[in-house]
């Protein structure tokens, strides 16, 4: 059997290129191949593995769960231990009034979700989002996104969206009383690692609050310390009216939800009943293994080290490219970083040489000349200065 070659056959493939390196297992920081050789992950599957892969408490975890029950019943109708005891877990360190849980099976079906919410309890349509953004490619979150080149195959798409500009406070009085919701990243991932101000992040929840729009942090990228704080809207002293998550939500297991205050959240148990539902959202051994990595994270303290890693590469790029052109400027928060290159071609070079070099990094999809970086927060000292010491190698 050449896995590689039916991978390419039988596997919808989403790009020309994809890295199609053949996993046999994961360890830590690290992906370990068939041929035998060993990638420091500096991407976490894309902001997935917060805590690092294979640990064994997720393990124990999800064997125990799975040996109980798997899928006893569509979501809500029966009590499940996993799902009650994480749901009440996340609403003790969600922000600000959120304690109500809604389970998926993604961020883009959460995405689709809150749009519902938002649209229900305030009996508006209007939904706004900002240029830049990326909140997943189902047809509701696909329609928030203001990338034409992405939005045109698939026109039409919902109605009732706009697009403002992001980080721009003059931008804000387009919000008024026919908005039902604005919907943001608190860092922009794909729109290239794009951290807002303190005074736009607080005036755009003040215009809210003004209107009565809804405010909606879309958490999936940056939740479960990723930036440095449980949740990346704790930066700015802001409290969102609903939160969508996923990615590290399910500890490696496909997990998303979307939460906010009971008094919002009721508004799909009636009129009509059931106006939202899910048959395999909140699956038992996805919560179960959720549970455990939020639990890692706060025994831990993965929140301060990813302050300390993020430290720790954001001084040492710099370094960097103040000593060479190729690289252009560096910023970030906590573990999310991205690094800006003079042109696309230098970074598909360098992302093809890190890899050479057993380091895998990622795009960002907006830009062609911006890289990501998410590495897991469990990194340690000796893999960051060896990332670091093989960076500044590759870039001379």
């Amino acid at each position: 059997m050449n896995l590689t070659a039916d991978f390419k056959k039988y596997v919808c493939q989403t790009s020309a290129s994809p890295l199609g390196l053949e996993i046999e297992r994961a360890e830590g920081a690290y992906l370990l191949t068939r041929s035998g050789d060993k990638y420091l992950d500096l991407i976490a599957g894309i902001g997935v593995a917060n805590i690092g892969h294979g640990r064994a408490e997720i393990q124990a975890a999800i064997a125990k769960q799975a040996g109980a029950y798997l899928h006893p019943m569509v979501y809500g109708e029966v009590v499940q231990e996993p799902q009650v005891r994480y749901a009440r877990k996340l609403a003790e360190v969600l922000p600000g009034e959120i304690d109500n849980i809604f389970f998926t099976n993604s961020g883009a079906e959460a995405i689709d979700g809150v749009m519902k919410t938002a649209r229900k309890f305030t009996g508006r349509q209007e939904i706004l989002s900002f240029t830049g953004c990326y909140h997943g490619d189902t047809f509701g979150a696909l329609s928030l996104q203001a990338e034409a080149r992405y939005r045109r195959p698939f026109e039409p798409l919902v109605p009732q969206i706009g697009h403002l500009p992001w980080n721009e406070i003059s931008g804000l009085g387009k919000i008024t009383k026919k908005t039902a919701a604005v919907i943001f990243e608190p860092v922009q991932g794909e729109g290239g690692i794009y951290i807002p101000s303190l005074q736009f992040m607080q005036a755009l929840q003040n215009r809210c609050r003004e209107e009565g729009a809804l405010l909606i942090a879309d958490e999936v990228m940056t939740g479960f310390g990723r930036t440095g704080k449980l949740f990346a809207v704790e930066h700015f002293a802001i409290e969102p009216d609903l939160i969508v998550l996923a990615k590290a939500l399910g500890g490696g297991m496909p997990l998303g939800a979307f939460a906010g205050a009971r008094k919002i959240m009721h508004t799909l148990s009636e009129n009509p009943p059931l106006a939202h539902v899910t048959t395999f959202g909140g699956h038992p051994v996805c919560c179960a293994a959720g549970l455990a990595s939020l639990e890692i994270i706060l025994q831990e303290d993965l929140c301060a080290r990813a302050v300390a890693i993020g430290d720790r590469f954001m001084a040492g790029l710099k370094q960097i490219s103040e000593q060479n052109s190729k690289l252009t400027a560096v910023r970030g928060l906590g573990c999310l970083i991205g690094l800006v290159f003079k042109n696309e071609a230098l970074t598909q070079q360098f992302v093809q040489r890190c890899l050479t070099e057993k380091i895998i990094v990622g795009w960002t999809l907006f830009h062609s000349n911006i890289l990501r970086m998410a590495p897991p927060l469990s990194l340690c000292d000796d893999e960051v200065e060896f990332a670091l010491a093989k960076m500044c190698h590759l870039l001379s």
